[in-house]
């Protein structure tokens, strides 16, 4: 396994804006299927950001439906989130590798808690989404240190550049994805690369591209807010409308309900649209699933 060096300009920069990048950087994305270390906001400002993070858990912790709800789509319900999701520092580089025109389709956050056994296993984002086609990008931004002992991302460089292979579903407990789907083949963790962000960085990779993550075996939590932008182009295969949020130039196709900000923190209306969407989502998110 492979852990990528960091340089002195995006490893320890504490700028709101984007570190000087290589200029070979998103050849390299197209190569690899993924890019990173980008510092995107300020140690300080990500600190602010998981406290209020933090806040709202405490907050919701008699509720812990509507709180994982939220926590599962938090473009939609809090307010920080459509914040973060808005910023220019990610804008920026995703436009770069989508255009102009950009969508958050969800944004939700994967926590892995100190010296527990939740995993990510591999697998490939798109091949439960019902999304059409491919032009698609997750920004996945650290707000506590994302690091090998406390299970950062995995990358296997290339791989984004198949089909969709195949998966199968474990509905393992302790497996932070939906149906605890991973790849029906075999992956040489000799040829992944570890994704180690510092607070307040992130990485960028294709939605095809094979990843996953180990236990968190640190003493401190592993937050990271994963952004899925995609293009307006994208449509879902199903008849029924999903929702997004435009956040970059326009929307000239009409594939998805857009909405706007959230009104607040889990204001009931924007509560109430996302139950919809959930429901709408179960056709393809769960689908060939016995209930």
């Amino acid at each position: 396994m492979s852990i990528a060096t960091r340089s002195a300009d995006t490893g320890k920069s504490d700028q709101t804006t984007t570190s000087p990048i290589a200029e070979d950087w998103l050849s390299n994305y197209e190569r690899d299927g993924y890019h990173f270390p980008v510092r995107v906001m300020s140690s300080e400002q990500a600190a602010s950001y998981r406290q209020t993070l933090e806040a709202f858990e405490g907050q919701m912790s008699g509720d812990p439906e509507t709180r994982k709800l939220a926590l599962l789509n938090a473009a939609y319900l809090l307010p920080f989130v459509d914040e973060i999701s808005r910023l220019p520092s990610i804008l920026e580089p995703v436009s770069r590798i989508l255009g102009p025109d950009l969508l958050v389709w969800n944004a939700g956050f994967f926590t892995k808690e100190p010296h527990t056994s939740d995993f990510i296993s591999w697998h490939q984002d798109l091949t439960y989404w019902g999304l059409d086609d491919s032009h698609e990008v997750t920004a996945w931004v650290a707000l506590s240190p994302s690091t090998v002992q406390s299970g950062c991302v995995k990358f296997v460089a290339g791989t984004h550049k198949q089909d969709i292979v195949q998966h199968r579903d474990t509905f393992d407990s302790n497996n932070l994805l939906s149906r605890g789907q991973e790849l029906a083949v075999e992956v040489d963790e000799d040829d992944a690369t570890s994704v180690v962000l510092e607070p307040g960085e992130m990485s960028l990779h294709h939605g095809k591209v094979f990843h996953g993550s180990h236990a968190n075996a640190s003493d401190d939590r592993r937050i990271g807010l994963a952004i899925r932008y995609i293009s307006p182009d994208m449509k879902q295969t199903i008849e029924q409308k999903t929702t997004a949020k435009l956040v970059a130039g326009k929307d000239d196709h009409g594939n998805f309900r857009l909405i706007g900000k959230p009104r607040g923190v889990v204001d009931a209306d924007d509560l109430a649209s996302v139950r919809e969407n959930q429901r709408i989502q179960q056709e393809f998110l769960f689908a060939g699933v016995e209930r």
